[in-house]
Formats: C-alpha cells, structure tokens, sequence
C-alpha cells in the first residue's frame, strides 16, 4: 500500500523517531520515508535506462542524507554510530561502553578518550557529531 493513502502513517513515524533517537535523527527518518514514498508512486517507467536512472538517484540521495545527518554520541545506539566515518561495530559497541562506565561526553574531542578512536577519527567526522541535542 502507497503511503500516500495513510495520511498519518508519517506523522506517527516521525513522532517515533523524534521521541526515540532526537530531532536530527528523525529529519534522516522523514527523508528516508518520503524518499520511499516517491519509490513506491513511481513505480512505472517509460524505458529501462528511466528506470535505472531513478534508482541511481535514489540510491545518491539516501547516501547524502545518511553522510549528512548529525549524531549526537552521547545518545546514538551501535546503529547510528557505524554510519560515521572509521567506525565500525566493534568501535561502535566500544563509545556506548565507554559511555555506560564513564556517563556521556562533555566535548567532541572526548571521543578519542575511546579505545581505538583517535584525533583523525574525531577529526574526519568532527561536522556529523555532536554531544548535545540540536
């Protein structure tokens, strides 16, 4: 079924996502459920080079909002961290430790305090992280 047809199923996603992760989170959530709105209302293409064509710019727009969005480390679950740059799931798993044993970051530079994070690491995704909520 097209979103279009459930007028609040939106509004409901980005009430949960508000309430679940924080408001720079939810803008990816909103961009990402109107991208698949637009997916699924445009499903009929006149030739097969339209067709590949929309997904390629698609699949651009989903990368831009995922390398566009900013994270707040002291909130953001293993999920959300992966998505920065050099941090993986084990480096991931490690800031939410670091974050359970010695309470949430005061700064952006305190990331590097986490085994395995360093300066380059802070450094590379010092636009897409914050400490406090926007």
């Amino acid at each position: 079924m097209n979103a279009h047809h459930k007028p609040g199923l939106i509004g409901a996603m980005l009430s949960t996502a508000v309430s679940a992760v924080g408001a720079a989170a939810a803008r990816a959530v909103l961009i990402m459920t109107l991208m698949l709105s637009e997916a699924l209302a445009a499903t009929c293409f006149a030739s097969p080079q339209q067709a590949y064509a929309s997904l390629l710019a698609q699949e651009a727009a989903q990368l831009q909002a995922r390398t566009q969005t900013v994270i707040n480390i002291n909130r953001a679950g293993e999920g959300e961290l992966v998505s920065l740059h050099g941090i993986g799931s084990s480096k991931a798993q490690a800031i939410v430790l670091y974050r359970e044993m010695f309470g949430g970051f005061q700064t952006v530079e305190d990331l590097a305090k986490v085994k395995g994070i360093g300066q380059k690491t802070v450094e590379k995704n010092r636009a897409r992280i914050s400490v406090q909520d926007e």
